[in-house]
């Protein structure tokens, strides 16, 4: 494992001084094993570690590539690990977003085009008459990365999608067993959306902290 370690290394190194970029195909196996003093096998277990964390696109009978490195690709694999959160861990996944959503919030009044307003608008409205409380759950999803993308930062983006499966299913716990909580839930999106067409940060901060301290405080006494 050691030696797959030191190939994944030198594998960033290269990356990381430029001397591979995003798009770049890796040079031929044999001659990347003996330029990096490696045996074949131990660079090859490098690429598949590396291709796994999306560092890496491995095209058959093509080659090896850096992929683009964007945000959502690279912190994908945070998706992949965060899935395998425990109940017990839900509160602290929701205390971070607590942390992260108000700021992004915050962010998306300042950097969301008119057009990207009116979508969330129309995110908000398409919820049905009598929605079902996983209709409402999925709306919410939606109203959430669209404000997280609406923060124009692809890093914190990705980082909030990230973080939203683990609470999904509390959600759906909340609007079954709290009255009110669906109706609560829909006055606090339009106040968030209000707050960022009238491009208030801070008042969409505020509405965003309440929004996400409302679900956190609920989980932490019924557990």
């Amino acid at each position: 494992m050691a030696v797959t370690d030191a190939a994944i290394d030198r594998i960033k190194q290269m990356i990381i001084s430029g001397e591979l970029r995003p798009g770049d195909r890796l040079p031929k196996e044999a001659d990347l094993a003996e330029r990096l003093g490696l045996s074949r096998n131990s660079l090859r277990e490098a690429v598949r570690a590396l291709a796994l964390i999306n560092v890496l696109d491995v095209r058959q009978g093509d080659g090896t590539y850096v992929t683009s490195l964007q945000p959502n690709l690279l912190l994908d694999a945070m998706s992949f690990v965060v899935d395998f959160h425990r109940d017990d861990t839900v509160l602290q996944f929701l205390e971070v977003r607590r942390i992260l959503e108000p700021a992004a919030t915050a962010m998306a009044a300042l950097h969301m085009s008119d057009e990207d307003v009116e979508a969330l608008r129309e995110i908000l409205s398409g919820v049905p008459d009598e929605p079902s409380v996983e209709e409402l759950v999925a709306n919410d999803l939606r109203f959430h990365q669209h404000i997280a993308a609406g923060s124009g930062n692809a890093v914190l983006c990705s980082l909030i999608e990230s973080l939203s499966g683990p609470t999904t299913r509390a959600r759906i716990w909340r609007g079954l067993t709290q009255e009110g909580a669906n109706e609560k839930t829909r006055e606090q999106h339009a106040a968030i959306c209000d707050a960022i067409a009238a491009r208030q940060p801070e008042v969409a901060r505020a509405w965003a902290t309440v929004h996400v301290a409302g679900v956190e405080e609920w989980l932490r006494s019924a557990l």
